[in-house]
């Protein structure tokens, strides 16, 4: 008897409960962790395939199967046409760059060399996106003349060109001709006190391999169709982007521009493109 008032007893709770649930209105606010709740959605649907989309890591490669390799240096001029994503202002590439060296999500290297070997701080990195300014400003109700500290933070419209170390080899357990991005370094112009251009250098350098996870997961504006997603580590490992060669890796480690101008520059870079196209199609006999 005991046992039957309880299973009664639970039951009009349940049901009690169901009512209650059932009362309350639909447009109730809850707490959320999301700043974005609440908002109207700026498309169709909600589009989530760039952010759940699975990164695929880099095939195992022995060193025994490279028989040949090549390092090569180019650059990236974002005011090409192919290049204009780099530059899309809701986005820049440069902006995704910097927030995650800033935040620490990805590890950015000195630039007192190309071999990743010196790592900065956040706070080292932000201190390259800002400049510190002291200006004289007049107190307008006493007149006064005042010293006032002023940030400027860098605009990324002023980065225009980008850096890239890469290594071409030839796998032989695949027999193909393959490429890895290994750095990338975003450039910045370096002018004098009356805002003259004097020289270009490098802020630091991006160790691709482990900021692939961080690009897989930022969206390129896609020129021909805005429902089709394509991320940054697509367009790098596609090599969906313009460049020339800068340098290649030789017994002096000089540049090209060391000892060539003009367009004697430019036609030996073109004629290392063209021997590494070369190398691969001399594999092959037909």
């Amino acid at each position: 008897m005991k046992f039957a008032l309880k299973l009664f007893g639970l039951a009009l709770l349940l049901s009690l409960c169901n009512i209650a649930i059932a009362q309350q209105p639909d447009n109730i606010l809850t707490e959320s962790s999301d700043p974005n709740a609440g908002r109207p959605l700026d498309d169709i649907v909600d589009k989530r395939i760039t952010t759940e989309k699975r990164l695929l890591p880099y095939d195992h490669v022995r060193e025994a199967d490279i028989f040949w390799e090549k390092r090569i240096w180019r650059v990236i001029d974002i005011r090409e046409k192919m290049n204009l994503p780099f530059a899309y202002p809701e986005r820049p590439f440069f902006s995704i760059i910097m927030d995650g060296a800033t935040n620490g999500e990805i590890t950015v290297y000195s630039t007192e060399d190309d071999k990743f070997s010196s790592m900065l701080t956040p706070d080292e990195v932000a201190s390259m996106g800002a400049t510190i300014d002291t200006v004289i400003t007049f107190d307008p109700e006493t007149y006064e003349e005042q010293l006032q500290v002023v940030r400027n933070d860098l605009n990324p419209e002023d980065v225009k060109r980008f850096r890239i170390k890469e290594v071409w080899f030839f796998d032989e357990e695949t027999s193909t001709l393959q490429v890895r991005i290994l750095g990338i370094a975003p450039l910045i112009d370096v002018k004098d006190e009356n805002g003259n251009f004097r020289y270009e250098k490098p802020m630091f350098w991006v160790y691709y391999p482990e900021a692939r996870e961080i690009f897989s997961r930022e969206r390129v504006f896609n020129v021909g169709n805005d429902a089709s997603p394509i991320t940054w580590e697509d367009l790098l490992e596609m090599r969906f982007f313009s460049s020339y060669i800068y340098k290649e890796s030789n017994v002096r480690d000089r540049r090209l521009m060391d000892y060539l101008t003009g367009v004697d520059l430019l036609l030996e870079a073109d004629k290392i493109k063209q021997e590494i196209f070369n190398f691969e199609h001399d594999l092959w006999s037909y």
